[in-house]
């Protein structure tokens, strides 16, 4: 405490100093002459973050394993925001270049936040789609003659195996390749939820919003109720249920959940749908398809619909996180995506103990932390997409 109280005196009396001093060295100019003490202690706290950052990854490099393996997940985060920074920006320099006159017209007003958000987008599809492809093994495949609980990293004096460089779990099955599984099981299984939830939602949403009257009440107070209870809590309660009726009708309980996590996000949807669609239903344009007779199909999703592409896209963004992250919560609470199937909420339950090696040997513990990171780098990414095509359906510039 007496350090820490130490070190905001000092930043202080530095911000001061630098205020004064530019004050002085430019003539009093406007900007250091209005500038805050606030504005000036933001500018010292942060060159002393930056130099306390340079110093700890200069840490993590160090000769010595015990002063390095303090520092190894800062360095490695350190140098993973470098390498991602730099491939955006490589993306969007190749978007600006290659394709059509309206990709390369897109690309060249997107931010570079936008940029690392479709790369990491197009990844995962990547990995997803071709994830039999690029796996060594199998998901569910148990290696013949190879012991379980590898440890990860491929260094024999620790346990590890150079054929297996992120390990075995408690079973004998390559953690890389249900990594990668993962991708195609987690976020397809999100994505189709998703979907679900969208057309489940958005066509309640639009027929509320055109019909009106006992309909549009009756749904209304449906969706209070229904969102009146926690989702993840009614989700679980739900999905225990579930498991108990799941193998008496003989249906997997993945089904289960999908149904499950569409109907409960799809009032979301109903919301933003019938709130987009009341303010659409008074225009000029549906009162004369009205009166040429133009039935409820061609109302809802060929006049409501194409005005109501904007919002509802950014909130399929959003929607597909809270999804994607409902069922990685729910398959570690061990109630989602079951076994052999792999998931990333699984794994960093399964392979939470790594964690506990972490202090004398990093790299053991990253199994866990890499299903982990795979959940929050894509949640990130699509945020970072939903924020810039919010910015632009806004009509906001720069």
């Amino acid at each position: 405490m007496i350090w820490f109280a130490a070190a905001l005196v000092s930043f202080a009396a530095l911000a001061w100093g630098f205020r004064l001093a530019g004050q002085a060295a430019t003539g009093r100019a406007p900007y250091f002459r209005d500038m805050t003490f606030g504005v000036a202690y933001g500018y010292i706290f942060a060159v002393a973050a930056l130099a306390w950052l340079v110093w700890a990854y200069m840490q993590g490099r160090s000769p010595d394993p015990a002063v390095a393996n303090k520092f190894f997940f800062l360095r490695i985060a350190v140098e993973g925001f470098v390498v991602f920074a730099i491939g955006a920006w490589l993306f969007r320099l190749l978007g600006r270049n290659v394709g059509t006159k309206g990709t390369k017209r897109l690309f060249r007003s997107m931010p570079l936040t936008a940029s690392f958000g479709i790369m990491m987008i197009l990844i995962y599809v990547f990995v997803a789609v071709f994830a039999s492809f690029l796996a060594p093994y199998g998901q569910a495949e148990i290696i013949r003659g190879v012991a379980a609980n590898i440890m990860p990293g491929g260094d024999i004096a620790l346990g590890g195996n150079p054929d297996f460089p992120l390990g075995t779990d408690q079973i004998g099955r390559d953690i890389l390749s249900r990594l990668i599984y993962g991708a195609q099981n987690t976020v397809g299984i999100a994505f189709a939820t998703t979907v679900i939830a969208f057309m489940l939602g958005g066509s309640m949403g639009f027929l509320a919003a055109t019909l009106g009257g006992w309909l549009d009440q009756l749904l209304s107070r449906i969706v209070d109720v229904l969102m009146a209870i926690p989702s993840l809590i009614f989700a679980l309660l739900l999905m225990t249920i579930a498991s108990v009726w799941a193998p008496r009708l003989g249906i997997p309980q993945t089904y289960f959940m999908i149904l499950i996590i569409a109907v409960i996000d799809s009032t979301r949807v109903y919301r933003l749908s019938r709130a987009v669609g009341q303010s659409i239903v008074v225009m000029d344009y549906i009162e004369a398809a009205k009166l040429r007779g133009e039935g409820m199909g061609y109302l809802m999703f060929k006049e409501i619909l194409p005005n109501a592409t904007a919002p509802l896209l950014a909130e399929f963004g959003l929607r597909f996180c809270f999804v994607f992250l409902t069922i990685a919560s729910l398959s570690f609470l061990g109630v989602g995506i079951q076994p052999p199937l792999a998931d990333w909420g699984t794994m960093v339950r399964d392979l939470g103990g790594f964690v506990n090696f972490a202090q004398f040997a990093p790299m053991v513990a990253t199994p866990p932390l890499l299903a982990a990171g795979a959940i929050a780098l894509l949640a990130v990414a699509v945020n970072f997409v939903v924020d810039w095509m919010l910015h632009r359906s806004s009509g906001l510039k720069d």
